[in-house]
């Protein structure tokens, strides 16, 4: 029950990640504001939660900063402040690469995924200064790291998402906010087949397939999934994480700690190359 008594907001909170995380906040307790612009999914997700918290919808569109402030000001003014906010909500952003992307699906891509992050600790902090323990929890990603994760657009964005989490861990440090990221690897949600032109039943199917490719794809051999980054922000919202301010945790099933060669022995890397070579001019 680390969350007992306190007011919680997760954004994209009607499906993947942000429902395992407002579930799981509310199981510990937490008022637990679920944000959506998903209305039928929220209004689903609150309606039959019955654990020891409490679910309470609102539709939030997270590109709107005033659907923004709506949210933090109804949180705040039925419950007296606000302690964690979780600005989960997210996308795959525009496909194409820099070489052909248009401008409107440039600045989409930002609003949906950086400008929402900004304007969320905006209009949270007021609701927030000098209430202990109070933190934020920002979702970025593997793709933050460099390329080769994600469309161009996607992994821009969500490596700005790092560098404004230690800019507003500095800026908000004065009231006792602290401001910490999560970066996931392939998680097992609808992202990756949110934005694909076919039916519902071939999403289903394509997911399935996401699912056997992701866990083969990282040193851990099992898929990840919306729970793993549910815990990872619980821990980052929670007392146990006092102490850490600024900084991102990757949850990536260790796909980022090297390459594929240096974890599957069944990969050959340059090392391996150079001693078969060696070998081969010996035997000549």
């Amino acid at each position: 029950m680390r969350f007992s008594g306190k007011t919680v907001i997760v954004t994209g909170a009607a499906s993947g990640i942000g429902k395992a995380s407002a579930t799981l906040f509310a199981d510990e307790g937490a008022i637990v504001y679920a944000a959506d612009i998903d209305r039928e999914g929220g209004e689903a997700l609150a309606a039959n939660y019955s654990g020891e918290g409490e679910i309470r919808f609102q539709y939030c569109d997270v590109c709107d900063c005033e659907s923004i402030k709506a949210l933090m000001d109804r949180a705040a003014e039925e419950t007296g402040g606000i302690d964690t906010v979780f600005n989960n909500a997210g996308a795959g952003g525009a496909r194409p690469g820099i070489h052909e992307i248009e401008p409107d699906e440039w600045d989409r891509t930002m609003d949906l995924l950086l400008r929402s992050v900004a304007f969320g600790i905006r209009y949270a902090v007021p609701h927030m200064k000098d209430r202990p323990g109070s933190s934020f929890v920002n979702t970025s990603s593997v793709a933050g790291t460099g390329p080769g994760y994600s469309p161009s657009a996607y992994a821009v964005a969500k490596g700005a998402v790092l560098h404004l989490n230690k800019s507003a861990a500095a800026d908000l440090a004065q009231f006792g906010i602290r401001v910490n990221a999560i970066q996931p690897g392939f998680i097992n949600t609808n992202i990756f087949t949110s934005s694909l032109e076919i039916d519902e039943d071939h999403k289903a199917q394509a997911n399935a397939m996401i699912r056997q490719m992701s866990s083969n794809a990282q040193p851990v051999k099992r898929a990840g999934e919306p729970r793993d980054i549910a815990e990872a922000a619980a821990f980052l919202a929670s007392d146990a994480a006092g102490f850490i301010t600024g900084e991102a945790l990757l949850v990536d099933g260790g796909i980022t700690i090297g390459p594929r060669h240096s974890w599957d022995p069944d990969e050959a890397g340059m090392f391996s190359a150079l001693e078969q070579m060696e070998e081969a001019f010996k035997n000549q």
